[in-house]
């Protein structure tokens, strides 16, 4: 379980394909800290920490992670944004984030606005995934307020200190990122497909 909330960035040092799943290396600050079997939120995607090696450590990827989330448009060199799970009895400063990403969208545009920076992302609907207005949405593991909800896209307000200290200072148009929609929105969307 996570909150949305960065921690701090990583770089992928290495990548390396074993039959269908995918080794990513990772140098951090927070590798010192980290144990084999915790769970670290990369680009929100919840990762297992393999193995760990003076200051990088190895997650693994699967198919099916793959197949739902842009880490397999990494490349070495690339930064992420990196979450070790949340402490029980501490401050939930973000929202309920599970680490398990549901789609991925693509930023459609960027806009500077006086000190803070608007990003809109458009995904599949077909998905049946919804956003509203001033609800959460977790972007690349980033913990947001969704403004300017539509059927398949949606907007959000970047102050200073996240475009500084996250991924957003990279995105351009066309910039492919992770989304888990908010996990209570989507039980009720899932009762209200019984409801007769």
């Amino acid at each position: 379980m996570f909150t949305g909330i960065i921690e701090t960035l990583g770089k992928v040092e290495k990548l390396e394909k074993e039959g269908d799943n995918f080794h990513i290396t990772i140098a951090s600050e927070i590798t010192s800290e980290l144990k084999i079997d915790q769970s670290v939120a990369h680009n929100g995607v919840c990762l297992t920490v393999v193995s760990v090696d003076g200051e990088c450590y190895t997650v693994t990827a699967i198919e099916e992670t793959l197949n739902k989330t842009n880490l397999d448009e990494l490349e070495v060199g690339d930064v992420m944004n990196l979450e070790r799970a949340m402490v029980l009895g501490a401050r939930l400063d973000g929202h309920i984030v599970q680490g398990h990403v549901d789609q991925t969208a693509v930023c459609i545009s960027t806009e500077e606005k006086d000190g803070s920076w608007i990003f809109t992302f458009e995904y599949d609907s077909a998905l049946n995934n919804v956003t509203i207005e001033k609800g959460s949405i977790t972007v690349d593991g980033v913990s947001l307020t969704v403004i300017d909800s539509k059927n398949n896209s949606f907007s959000v307000a970047i102050i200073p200190y996240t475009y500084e200290h996250t991924r957003f200072n990279t995105y351009k148009k066309g910039t492919t990122v992770n989304l888990e929609f908010d996990v209570i929105g989507k039980y009720v969307a899932r009762l209200m497909e019984f409801r007769v």
